[in-house]
């Protein structure tokens, strides 16, 4: 049973749903440690902010699918227990499904910690830290909280967690190695002069950073994709440039067209290999392309 609220319906007290939520609220509301009680209230009001703005988005999905199989607008709204108006508004106003293309609720954007060639010291790339701010805002205009942590010198990581996106390649990190290289179209490949190189096995074509060539260029290029986990439990994203400018040109590429991206690659397996242009001097992309077609793996 559902009881009208106005523009929305919530469900009726009796269900099973919500009288666990109203047990849950008793139970904290029992609690002798009212700072403990404060902690867990502040922890499940997060949980339900992530969990309503991923429901808001799959519902807006959900209406536009609908709508595009030749489903009216009011027809989607009888069916489903809305008004006509109500499903306007979700869908001028609901999350962007887009989102969906960085993760769900919360996501971490893992960046390298790199040993500096002089000094030894460990460091970490600007270009890196600037990709990891990009990400982070982007993530948050979709609703999606967003953390940043930093991947060690010898690349130990945990790749086994949801929502996760790492910004390094398989020099850095052994383990992301043996993920990438589960891609059934693009690989990382060393020159016959050892130098890094994409190479799209669809094509055999072979893609070099201009830094690396002779006389050097202010462009690189860059793997975008989404990958199986090494538990086979679900993906993350891994993105990286033969060289720092090629990551930031993947950030702006996500930041600008994500909308794109996510139509054609949705939330599935996908790789491709991305061209950037860059000002010599700043760094920033100034040309950005995709230099292969998103191949989709579900065809593998």
């Amino acid at each position: 049973m559902l009881l009208d609220m106005g523009a929305e319906r919530v469900c009726d007290p009796t269900r099973e749903g919500c009288v666990a939520m109203i047990d849950s609220v008793r139970e904290l509301r029992e609690l002798p440690d009212r700072f403990e009680a404060v902690r867990r209230a502040t922890k499940k009001m997060a949980e339900a902010r992530q969990e309503a703005t991923e429901l808001g988005r799959l519902r807006k999905l959900l209406i536009a699918e609908l709508h595009d199989e030749g489903h009216s607008y009011g027809d989607i709204a009888k069916a489903v227990g809305l008004s006509r108006g109500r499903i306007h508004q979700i869908k001028q106003d609901g999350p962007a499904a887009e989102g969906a293309f960085l993760g769900s609720g919360s996501i971490t954007v893992a960046i390298p910690v790199k040993r500096e060639t002089i000094r030894s010291r460990p460091v970490v790339a600007v270009e890196d830290t600037d990709v990891a701010s990009q990400l982070k805002d982007l993530a948050e205009s979709f609703g999606l909280d967003c953390s940043t942590e930093r991947i060690p010198v010898g690349g130990a990581i945990d790749l086994n967690r949801a929502g996760l996106i790492v910004v390094s390649g398989p020099r850095i990190s052994p383990a992301i190695a043996e993920v990438l290289d589960q891609d059934p179209f693009i690989r990382f490949e060393r020159d016959h002069d050892q130098v890094w190189t994409l190479v799209d096995r669809q094509t055999g074509q072979r893609y070099r950073s201009g830094q690396d060539q002779d006389p050097p260029r202010p462009n690189d290029t860059a793997y975008l994709g989404r990958l199986r986990r090494p538990d086979g439990l679900g993906d993350l994203i891994i993105f990286t440039g033969i060289h720092p400018q090629g990551s930031l040109g993947v950030a702006h590429l996500i930041s600008t067209r994500i909308d794109e991206l996510y139509r054609q690659a949705k939330t599935d397996r996908f790789s491709v290999i991305v061209g950037a242009d860059y000002d010599p001097d700043t760094h920033s992309p100034t040309r950005v392309e995709l230099l292969s077609p998103i191949y989709r793996h579900e065809a593998v």
